[in-house]
């Protein structure tokens, strides 16, 4: 056996480049994978090319470094230290019970010798075998070597299991060279490279035959084949022949520093977008940065409008004054680097000119009719064929919004609010956001400032689609927070009401985060708005059954607490806070963050184990009486010490916990539960509480009970015992 570093490269036609970055992960990883599944590599470590201390790493001969390769026209990987072949390995193969492979004598049975002679073995393999003990019976064991798997056939299972497993949804079928065959592929492959050190491993795929050549770029490569030494040379060849940074990562970085140098020769600053930034690497395989302009006069139009444009249809990156401002500069990343840059400048600023001209010709055109005056066109936009237009939907909204606007602020901010609903989806009807709907919102906010209405509605109409998703920010003012929250409850409570409900992985109305959306605002937004009242009255606009309303409403509150559920493990609580919050179903939503903070000190507390078991010990008690339970105690009839005492404790207790949990101080109401560990613990250790004469029962029952009320108004302590 011989370790060496290992090279694979498939050369095909451009990939999407989209998809590019997990292309190539996805293929190395599977790789790296299965030859490790083989034995041919034992642990997996990847790389980072931009780590500074790489070229430091302790050369581990039982560790083997993953680089990934990843350009518009190849997927590759290099792997360290790989076998040549994967050492023998002594497995035990059970074969069958001792009582069915050996007779009285221990003599093999006819069972023994016929399934020695199907692994091609005779009798004489008996005296190989082991007894050994396997669960309660003893077993025959063979002990077999199994053969280490050669470099050539791991790799060759390897390379078609990565191809296998690429995330694409969709493949192309080609024909091959021969002109019968077809394969099925995400682009037309060309070249195959599999290289340990500099001997060419043995292997096939996709009809291609494993070499040492590939091609580098398609215009600035030295030669039209690049030769490749060994697989350490891989990268360093490509780059000096063939004109290609193959590691998708430097590839990135040295985009990221072109960027970022060309700006600052203009005193300004790219658009910061990762997505752009990971699409345009996929695009190129030798970045040049240049700079182009348009003309000053386009950005009298909205500048997310023009930012838009330029990142979605021409892969630009748009630069920015030092107040964010755009400006009418922006970065091309081309695939070449001519000696003169002019011609490849002026066809990108030709190409740009026309988006720019269609995005003012839409807004000033747009200018032209108001807001009010699109409202009757919702009418004819079809929202949902059980719930009607997307003008109906508005004017379900604007009721939502008004009584939401009253609750939380007055008639004031419910004037507001209605008008913000009744213009918040106008634009959808305008030629802007026809052309670009990831707009909406923006360009309402946009036309509803020309038009001179107030800030506070303005941006309300772009916020009521916030937060749009998980870490987007809520809406800037109380106007934006009520109709958005009206927006979004119109959407869930609606949708639920004619069955629409999300179902496993499918959620088509994205139900999930609008509840999310929901809770959010109520919990930061501090929102005074009890929750199932809330539901009932935005159930009430839509024309519902009334024999299904309390179904329709419950089916909503579970379906949000346990997003609600979800979000609060997500941020750090654990599941058991969580129940014990979430059991004692809070009306306020905004109250859970204290009533999680104050069971969390609770939890701390050198008392809590022992309440918390007896807090369960409790419920499992009332749960298990029939007759309804008082919360209420006859002094009189207490006889027992622990009874009596325990009473006292909570005569004392009681009103001080009750009193700071009526003020929000849920964390020292808690706390206050602490003087009630002693009498509690001689409470069950010293009291029948199903005494034989009714009315003692009943009264020691009342006891509990009214134990049970004090403790459990924070959270349900009884879901803290282990």
């Amino acid at each position: 056996m011989s370790q060496q570093n290992l090279l694979v490269e498939l050369f095909v036609e451009e990939l999407p480049p989209k998809a590019l970055k997990s292309l190539g992960f996805s293929f190395s990883s599977t790789i790296a994978d299965e030859l490790k599944k083989t034995g041919l590599i034992e642990s997996i470590i990847f790389d980072d090319p931009l780590a500074k201390n790489r070229n430091n790493r302790t050369n581990n001969i039982n560790e083997s470094v993953v680089l990934v390769y990843a350009t518009p026209r190849r997927l590759g990987v290099h792997i360290t230290n790989v076998e040549s072949k994967a050492a023998d390995k002594q497995i035990s193969q059970k074969l069958m019970p001792v009582s069915v492979g050996l007779d009285a004598n221990g003599n093999a049975t006819p069972a023994l010798i016929k399934r020695l002679n199907g692994m091609g073995l005779d009798e004489t393999a008996v005296s190989q075998l082991s007894k050994q003990i396997d669960g309660k019976n003893e077993a025959l064991f063979l002990e077999v070597t199994q053969k280490g798997a050669a470099l050539n056939d791991g790799l060759q299972k390897a390379i078609e299991e990565a191809i296998q497993k690429l995330p694409i949804p969709k493949v192309m079928t080609y024909q091959l060279a021969d002109g019968w065959s077809s394969v099925n592929f995400v682009r037309p492959a060309h070249g195959l490279i599999a290289l340990h050190g500099s001997d060419i491993v043995a292997t096939s795929v996709l009809g291609l035959n494993a070499s040492n050549q590939t091609q580098g770029h398609r215009f600035e490569a030295k030669s039209a084949n690049v030769i490749i030494k060994n697989a350490d040379s891989y990268a360093e060849q490509l780059k000096t022949e063939g004109a290609v940074i193959a590691s998708f990562a430097e590839r990135r970085a040295e985009i990221v520093r072109q960027l970022t140098t060309a700006a600052a020769k203009e005193g300004l600053k790219p658009i910061d977008d990762d997505a752009l930034l990971d699409e345009v690497t996929a695009l190129v395989e030798r970045p040049n940065v240049l700079l182009g302009q348009f003309e000053e006069i386009y950005l009298e139009v909205p500048q997310e409008c023009l930012i838009l444009t330029m990142k979605a249809n021409q892969k630009y990156f748009p630069l920015l004054d030092s107040n964010d401002k755009l400006t009418n500069k922006f970065l091309i990343v081309s695939n070449i680097c001519p000696a003169d840059p002019s011609a490849v400048i002026g066809g990108n600023e030709r190409v740009v000119r026309p988006r720019l001209a269609d995005a003012k010709f839409f807004f000033d055109q747009d200018r032209k009719k108001t807001l009010e005056s699109r409202i009757t066109s919702l009418g004819k936009v079809v929202y949902h064929n059980k719930l009607g237009s997307q003008g109906q939907r508005t004017e379900r909204v604007g009721a939502i919004a008004i009584a939401i606007g009253k609750q939380l602020g007055g008639a004031d901010l419910a004037t507001k609010a209605v008008l913000a609903a009744q213009l918040a989806k106008t634009d959808l009807i305008t030629d802007m956001v026809g052309e670009f709907p990831e707009l909406q919102g923006i360009m309402g906010r946009y036309y509803a400032q020309h038009e001179g209405l107030d800030d506070e509605v303005a941006f309300a109409i772009e916020d009521h689609y916030k937060p749009r998703f998980a870490g987007d920010d809520l809406p800037r003012n109380q106007v934006g927070i009520t109709v958005a929250l009206a927006d979004k409850l119109e959407t869930l409570v609606g949708l639920f009401s004619i069955g629409e409900k999300p179902t496993g992985d499918k959620d088509p109305f994205a139900l999930r985060r609008q509840a999310l959306g929901i809770i959010r605002m109520l919990i930061e937004g501090k929102l005074s708005l009890a929750f199932e009242p809330l539901i009932q009255d935005v159930l009430s606009v839509f024309e519902q059954d009334s024999a299904n309303t309390a179904a329709t409403v419950q089916a909503i509150k579970e379906f949000c607490f346990d997003r609600l559920s979800v979000n609060l493990r997500e941020n750090g609580a654990t599941a058991q806070e969580v129940d014990a919050v979430l059991s004692l179903d809070p009306a306020l939503l905004s109250e859970i963050p204290q009533r999680l903070t104050a069971v969390r000190t609770f939890a701390e507390l050198a008392e809590a184990p022992a309440l918390a078991a007896a807090n369960k010990r409790v419920s499992n008690i009332l749960k298990k009486v029939e007759a309804e339970i008082q919360a209420q105690v006859n002094v009189s009839l207490l006889q027992e010490p622990a009874e009596i005492a325990l009473n006292n404790a909570l005569i004392s207790v009681k009103p001080e916990a009750d009193k700071l949990f009526e003020n929000g101080d849920y964390t020292n109401s808690l706390k206050a539960l602490a003087a009630l560990k002693a009498p509690v613990d001689d409470f069950f250790d010293n009291v029948m509480v199903n005494a034989e004469d009714a009315a003692l029962k009943a009264n020691r029952l009342g006891l509990l009970a009214t134990l049970h009320q004090t403790m459990n108004r924070v959270a349900d302590l009884s879901k803290l015992a282990s």
